[in-house]
């Protein structure tokens, strides 16, 4: 599914399901996070969100620390055992089956790290707000809103991908046992019952989402359906306004700290070439970058981003390094941007698509680019809401991601 809008406007889709549904949903920023905001007023032709309150009907879904997980090595960042926020679901979605064969649906979400507080459960907050895909009322989210429901906590600095340690730092980089043993804990709960099932993931969980997409997908029967779904994790290895790439800088320190190398999906880095001038750890960040790994996931996906990302505006294409004089404050801070620099960012977007084509070619992927100024528009009511369209789409998000997991054909 590509979906194209007649405004400036792009969208590639993708997420997963399973009937005992289960909605896995890594929000994670991690490696990028952003100042998202509701309430979209006009600027420059293009939606700018604003704050809102979620006011007093929202769902509060508790902490769950997994304990079990610290004798697996499974801990964040300071050794504190990592945790989720659960909510089980009811009706045909099915609530958790933790002592029935009971068939069920899941989304899981994998957190982002703007909310992750410094890679350590005893700082996370011990109760979260459930909103847009993670909603439980009908009118806000219609094909999910039954769903079992579970946020991962992102507390390992690496999008769920590393597994070593600093002991001279007394650091854990242990993202994946993070990822296996909180699914464990799941499958647990009635997860291993699932008939549908989606992965999800903002910014950094975005990215968690395609790192882990096939891994996600191999822990059920092939009679479940997996789909999984990257928000505002599609980060493009881009030249800012310096002519640097910040981001890959940042993603080459990843590694190097991390001890990545080896770690990350060998359908790319079998095709590194480690005489193109770059540092081990800078060639290896290329594995990173969705637009390197995004054609060989084999699981259905669905890649929901803005051609006009906030966070990557604001730290890849015009970061303080790139930007001494400030000149893009106003642009990057506000999307209040001049003609030269919305020339440059027009660039920016079609960098992204083309980054996409290919990806968007199979029928099994789906793909929403939307032209707002947002960072991350699955997990929240204002974009989320498949009454919330942008002038010129066909459709809302909450729409075409529902009609990619389910494959409805277009009436």
């Amino acid at each position: 599914m590509f979906i194209f809008s007649k405004r400036k406007m792009n969208a590639f889709l993708w997420s997963w399901s399973l009937t005992g549904f289960f909605l896995l949903s890594i929000l994670a920023n991690g490696v990028l996070g952003s100042d998202e905001m509701d309430l979209f007023n006009l600027i420059n032709g293009t939606n700018v969100f604003q704050k809102q309150d979620d006011g007093a009907d929202v769902l509060v879904v508790g902490l769950t620390l997994v304990q079990t997980a610290a004798a697996e090595g499974a801990v964040c960042l300071d050794g504190s055992v990592t945790g989720y926020h659960l909510y089980c679901g009811s009706g045909s979605g099915g609530k958790c089956a933790f002592n029935s064969r009971r068939a069920n649906n899941w989304i899981i979400q994998l957190e982002n790290r703007k909310r992750s507080r410094v890679g350590s459960s005893t700082l996370m907050e011990k109760q979260i707000n459930f909103k847009g895909i993670l909603s439980s009322k009908v009118a806000e989210n219609p094909d999910f809103y039954n769903w079992n429901k579970a946020e991962v906590r992102y507390c390992d600095g690496a999008s769920f991908s590393g597994d070593s340690e600093n002991k001279t730092a007394q650091l854990q980089f242990r993202g994946k046992r993070i990822f296996l043993a909180v699914i464990e804990d799941l499958m647990a709960k009635g997860m291993r019952y699932a008939k549908q099932a989606l992965l999800n993931g903002c910014s950094s969980g975005g990215l968690s989402a395609i790192l882990r997409c096939d891994d996600f997908s191999s822990l059920f029967p092939h009679t479940t359906k997996v789909k999984c779904m990257s928000d505002a994790g599609f980060f493009l290895d881009a030249v800012d306004i310096s002519g640097a790439r910040s981001l890959r800088r940042m993603y080459s320190g990843v590694v190097n700290t991390q001890g990545l190398q080896n770690l990350l999906p060998r359908t790319c880095t079998r095709h590194l070439d480690p005489t193109m001038g770059l540092n081990l750890a800078s060639i290896f960040s290329q594995c990173l970058f969705p637009q390197n790994i995004i054609n060989q996931v084999r699981t259905p996906l669905f890649i929901l981003n803005s051609a006009f990302d906030s966070w990557q505006i604001e730290n890849s294409i015009a970061p303080p390094s790139a930007d001494p004089s400030g000149s893009w404050h106003n642009c990057s801070s506000s999307f209040n941007c001049n003609a030269s620099q919305m020339q440059f960012l027009e660039g920016f977007k079609k960098s992204m698509l083309d980054a996409l084509k290919t990806f968007s070619m199979s029928s099994k992927n789906g793909v929403f680019i939307s032209s707002r100024w947002a960072h991350c528009q699955a997990e929240r009511k204002d974009t989320w809401f498949p009454g919330n369209s942008q002038p010129g789409e066909d459709k809302g998000i909450a729409v075409a991601v529902g009609d990619w997991y389910f494959e409805r054909t277009k009436k």
